[in-house]
């Protein structure tokens, strides 16, 4: 898995140095600009969608939040009384994401700075990967489903870009500019195409389309 290193690697690198104000600002109450009102409606939508799909009670069961980002999933989770294992690739969103969690929360959370498909965070019911897995391949992704599917009792929700004129567009004008100066590229998939490397098992939960936010959630079972 070269190229998920390398993507890995830019990934971490433009959270960490580059867009952790932004993502701070975004995935608070703190105003914004019009844009990213959209985004964070979309957002929003989406983070009830992934939800919808698994136990309101989740008493007893170990869930692996992917890409945690700022915590906001993580903090529903373990609202509904899930163990929590909240990974992220950015040091700098885990520590904003632990400041932020509610102390009555504390207990049934661990925070982990990292690669959200390392064996050592163990065996989980749910997964939950929130616009984690946007920046891979479908070769990528589907190796990724496969490795967390060894690990996971029930299934895997995840977000991807869909294959749509309008983000087709901005992933083509993203390809312009030297990679130097630009942030890590989603690449949209096609559902079809994307079923075809992850194998049985995939399966479409719905799509938000809010502004500039859009995004597929699908679901994937071992």
């Amino acid at each position: 898995m070269a190229d998920y290193s390398a993507t890995r690697a830019r990934v971490e690198d433009y959270f960490d140095r580059s867009a952790t104000k932004v993502w701070e600002r975004l995935c608070s109450d703190a105003p914004v600009s019009r844009i990213r009102q959209t985004v964070r409606a979309g957002r929003d939508a989406m983070r009830a969608m992934m939800l919808a799909q698994l136990p309101a009670d989740l008493s007893g069961a170990r869930v692996l939040d992917a890409g945690c980002g700022t915590g906001l999933m993580t903090a529903e989770l373990a609202a509904r009384g899930a163990e929590v294992v909240a990974v992220d690739i950015s040091p700098q969103l885990i520590r904003i994401a632990r400041d932020r969690l509610d102390a009555r929360f504390a207990s049934q959370v661990t925070f982990a700075a990292g690669d959200m498909t390392d064996e050592t965070h163990g065996h989980f019911d749910h997964v939950i990967a929130m616009d984690s897995l946007i920046y891979y391949s479908g070769e990528d992704i589907a190796a990724i489903l496969h490795r967390l599917a060894q690990r996971t009792r029930a299934g895997i929700v995840f977000t991807v870009a869909p294959r749509t004129p309008f983000l087709m567009t901005f992933f083509t004008l993203g390809k312009l500019f030297p990679r130097a100066d630009r942030s890590p590229t989603m690449i949209p998939h096609a559902y079809e195409t994307l079923a075809k490397s992850a194998g049985p098992g995939l399966a479409r939960v719905g799509r938000i389309s809010s502004g500039f936010y859009i995004s597929d959630c699908l679901e994937y079972r071992p």
